[in-house]
């Protein structure tokens, strides 16, 4: 059963009233460490005023700031956790660190390990367990004339590290016999395997090393909860829970100290804990033997805490994990705080990158509000503050303002000059002049904003790169490849060039543009109506064309390390591909579809294995595609439209398996070829492309999103302009569709636009570098010596 913790605001103020009481040493000594603990408590005690009128049970704030009770909780595991604690252990044992169990054979050798990992694999060990007296601090077993040192060193391997190395035909006698006299059984298991080892169904039964390690820790938690090999007891609100000191120790360095350093603690069967509710040690002792947590936010803040406190490693990690990875608007801001009074950097980046990156939804929530005033001119004077128009942060400052006006407005001047006014426009501007005399009506302090800001604004912008919001998002969007036309020549131009956007800026109104910059070549031939792909860091370009004749489609295959600058050539391709998908799932490459020739499009799919460099071919498409678009998602390959064999635009939807084939979902609401498809928040978006007219094509406007829970189709906003053969990746959660062309003109789309799913609108981002049309995007993570 895993436990659910339930918030009893008052607990919560007892709790640290008992905290701060025993804190007084800290404060009459006072320095740094007094000020890292006084933030610790007002952080605390803040979150703790914002939880005062709740109901218990687990909640979570909804979109109009009210509670919702009963949120769902998520079972949060630590993969790595037994390979962990089990290498931990190990040291521990080097070192002679609480061992409690000497072993020994008649051959002289003699060993300290641990009762409780040797009880995981030894029935002999637990029966030692059972029968120990509660005053016997030690254990000594001394093994019979039949077993010799070596084979017993090999049953204790298996239980510290899961693999018994040495275990070969000259030697599985001893190990054998070891494993009887302990009651080993897994060591007999992996003897009698190694006996048939010819066998080839016998080496499919062959567990792992990491797969032994979890059966011994799961062992571990079967004797914790039948109270075996326990020998100490935690005290916590009245509650007694059993434990044993190795595997705290292993798991806390909090508890390790307490057990080794020679404290009082350290010799007392029964251990008072003051500062830890009983529910939730309970929820922590149950994820040091299992590496697991239910979170939630409605308990989350709690348990970080508690494991900071006691330092408590695995349920600290996974509480950090939880907290980036299911941080929205509505709590992002609690985020930043908890990370600021804890002193964690990398978390507390990334919370403040996710208030800048949704400033606008973020100011529309009640916790907003309560923003305190140092934190908001933090953010306003940030250039990477992200915002559809300065009018839009101008909104926020004063919604905070109108929050506590009499508070506030004496604040108003100084937060206003964080505005960059002179990024306005003159309607804008209106609004700014009507805001500001209501602000002077409303109360008795007359605030200078509009006589500041008709200054800013009138003078215009005396230094643009200074005023301007620059963002420099942690993944650089990477253009590779295309054609373009050249005005001068009269003739299209493929391309060999990279493109990388360097930063986001954000101009007058509604004006954005994209910081574009040369990344390198590719090698060989320019190409267009390509495969790109990113897999462990690196840049996969494949197939396509190098011009428009039927000889000129390609199989080549090219890697760019980023970090090396090199380019390396790899296997080629079995057949020429262009105007096809190349995914990423798993460890693998996938290239799907595509066209022959300028006349005939392709059913096969292709896998690349990157550690043996080969492509082999998988199950075949249902029928022959290209221009087709392709996302994966949960693992799974989803492919959507295209070309089929006669060329005509498809409505079709289906799920790709690389053994199994083709399953259809359901259709989209308009056909489209030489569109785009990406994959954000459990949705994939579809945009652009061309569609049926009769017996031409046209441009298709229409966008749409599919949800793959429930199977369904919904219309999106459409596009503002054709992007015909685009480009298209997610960066920062927002929708890129980057050039192409218009089907009806032919003409080049050299525009960027964006699609913002919260606001529901798309943004013009600028114009492109380089060629357009037939181009791929990806995201890349690049170098600093680059990107500076």
């Amino acid at each position: 059963m895993e436990f659910t913790r339930k918030y009893l605001p008052m607990e919560w103020e007892e709790r640290w009233r008992k905290e701060k009481e025993s804190r007084k040493k800290i404060i009459e000594e006072g320095g740094e460490k007094f000020e890292e603990e006084s933030r610790k408590l007002k952080w605390i005690m803040s979150y703790n005023d914002r939880r005062i009128g709740m109901k218990e049970g687990a909640v979570k704030e909804t979109e109009d700031g009210n509670m919702e009770e009963d949120a769902p909780m998520q079972r949060y595991h630590r993969k790595s956790y037994p390979s962990e604690i089990f290498q931990t252990l190990e040291e521990m044992k080097k070192e002679n660190v609480l061992t409690d169990l000497i072993m020994s054979t008649e051959d002289g050798l003699s060993l300290h390990v641990h009762s409780l990992v040797m009880a995981a694999v030894s029935s002999v060990i637990q029966q030692k367990l059972l029968e120990r007296d509660g005053d016997e601090k030690e254990i000594s077993l001394r093994l019979g004339p039949e077993v010799n040192g070596f084979g017993l060193a090999a049953v204790v391997e298996l239980a510290y590290t899961g693999a018994i190395t040495s275990l070969n035909k000259d030697n599985m006698t001893q190990i054998q016999t070891a494993a009887v006299s302990l009651g080993a059984q897994r060591v007999l298991k992996l003897v009698e395997l190694e006996e048939d080892g010819g066998n080839k169904e016998v080496k499919q039964e062959k567990v792992s090393a990491e797969e032994q390690m979890k059966v011994n820790l799961q062992s571990m938690k079967d004797l914790w909860e039948r109270r075996v090999g326990c020998d100490v007891e935690l005290v916590a609100e009245g509650s007694v829970f059993c434990a044993h000191r190795v595997l705290l120790a292993a798991s806390s360095d909090f508890f390790r100290g307490m057990f080794t350093s020679g404290m009082k603690e350290s010799q007392q069967e029964s251990v008072p804990l003051m500062l830890v509710g009983a529910a939730e040690l309970e929820t922590l002792l149950r994820c040091a033997y299992s590496g697991a947590l239910v979170l939630g936010w409605g308990c989350v803040f709690e348990l970080a805490c508690t494991s900071l406190q006691f330092q408590f490693q695995p349920a600290i990690s996974l509480c950090l994990k939880f907290l980036e990875q299911e941080m929205d608007i509505h709590n992002c801001l609690d985020v930043v705080s908890f990370a600021e009074a804890y002193g964690m950097a990398d978390l507390l980046e990334l919370a403040e990158d996710f208030v800048l990156r949704h400033f606008q939804e973020i100011s529309a929530t009640p916790k907003f509000k309560d923003l305190p005033a140092e934190k908001l001119l933090q953010f306003l004077r940030c250039d990477a503050l992200s915002a559809p128009s300065e009018l839009a942060v101008f909104r926020a400052v004063v919604t905070w303002v109108d929050a506590d006006p009499n508070e506030r407005l004496p604040q108003a001047e100084e937060l206003m000059r964080a505005v960059r006014f002179p990024f306005m426009t003159f309607r804008e501007f209106r609004e700014v002049r009507a805001v500001n005399l209501s602000m002077e009506c409303s109360g008795e302090v007359e605030v200078e904003l509009y006589k500041s800001a008709l200054k800013e604004f009138g003078f215009g912008i005396s230094d643009r790169v200074a005023h301007q919001r620059v963002r420099h998002p942690k993944d650089a969007l990477v253009l590779v490849g295309g054609d373009e036309l050249n005005p001068d020549m009269g003739k299209r131009l493929p391309s060999k060039q990279l493109w990388f956007a360097n930063s986001l800026r954000s101009g007058t109104g509604l004006v954005k543009e994209i910081e574009w910059r040369l990344l390198g070549e590719m090698p060989d031939q320019a190409r267009f109506r390509h495969g790109v792909g990113v897999l462990d860091g690196q840049l996969y370009v494949a197939g396509g064309c190098h011009f428009y004749a039927k000889s000129d489609t390609m199989k080549s295959v090219y890697r760019y390390d980023p970090e090396q600058d090199h380019w390396k050539r790899l296997a080629d391709l079995h057949e020429l591909r262009s105007n096809f998908m190349l995914v990423v799932s798993g460890d693998s490459l996938y290239a799907i579809g595509g066209d022959k020739d300028i006349n005939t499009n392709l059913d096969s799919v292709e896998k690349y294995s990157p550690e043996t460099d080969t492509w082999s071919f998988c199950h075949p498409l249902d029928q022959a595609l290209s221009g087709h678009a392709a996302t994966v998602w949960g693992g799974e390959i989803f492919i959507s439209g295209g070309f089929n064999c006669k060329y005509e635009c498809l409505v079709s939807m289906f799920l790709y398996h690389p053994e199994r084939g083709t399953t259809y979902l359901a259709e989209m609401t308009h056909d489209r070829a030489q569109h785009c498809m990406e994959s954000l928040n459990n949705r994939f978006y579809v945009a652009g492309g061309v569609c049926n007219l009769r017996k031409y094509y046209t441009d298709q406007l229409v966008c749409e999103m599919y949800s793959p829970v429930s199977d369904t189709w919904t219309m999106l906003t459409p596009l503002p302009n054709p992007h015909v053969g685009a480009a298209s990746a997610i960066l920062e959660e927002r929708l890129y569709i980057l050039g192409g062309y218009c089907q009806e003109d032919y003409s080049e789309a050299r525009l960027t636009h964006r699609y913002d799913p919260v606001m529901q609108r798309w943004e013009g981002m600028g114009k492109m570098p380089g060629a357009v049309t037939d181009v791929r995007a990806c995201l890349l993570s690049l170098p600093d010596h680059i990107r500076k």
